[in-house]
């Protein structure tokens, strides 16, 4: 997934800007066959202090679960961002060109009482201005294992 094939396309997604503020998304978890394993709920909080965007998110899951993820994503050029979280294996390298990002990192996840290492390489769509959407494709030891899909929702400034 490139996002810069989405140069000079609109309208323009700043991560900054698109984040802070409330969110709310939706989304699910197909495993490589296509059967959806999981759905979820997300909310986040972000603030953007001119150079980094701390986000933090609250996700519930359909069988009850929760969890959190905190986000320090810092802006390093015109199209180019860093992110760091506790569950982030090293630093998640993000490019955004026209409406679209491309976000690339490593997960620790825990999966049938183990930990693993998932690596996430996603796409993120600007619709319009309250509307974004997420494609990721999900994979170990360079094998496809899942996609996630996400559909995000601005709610405030």
């Amino acid at each position: 997934m490139n996002a810069e094939y989405f140069e000079g396309t609109g309208p323009i997604l700043k991560p900054e800007l698109y984040f802070a503020g409330r969110t709310e998304a939706w989304g699910m978890v197909q495993d490589r066959f296509g059967k959806i394993r999981r759905s979820f709920d997300v909310v986040m909080e972000g603030e953007w202090d001119g150079k980094t965007l701390t986000l933090e998110e609250l996700f519930t899951y359909n069988d009850g679960a929760r969890d959190t993820r905190t986000w320090r994503i810092t802006k390093l050029g015109e199209n180019d961002y860093e992110g760091r979280a506790d569950d982030v294996v090293g630093v998640a390298k993000g490019q955004a060109f026209g409406r679209a990002l491309n976000w690339g990192y490593d997960l620790r996840l825990p999966i049938g009482g183990r930990e693993w290492v998932i690596k996430f390489d996603d796409l993120m769509l600007l619709q319009d201005e309250t509307r974004l959407l997420n494609v990721a494709e999900m994979s170990k030891f360079g094998l496809l294992i899942g996609r996630l899909t996400l559909t995000f929702q601005k709610i405030s400034q």
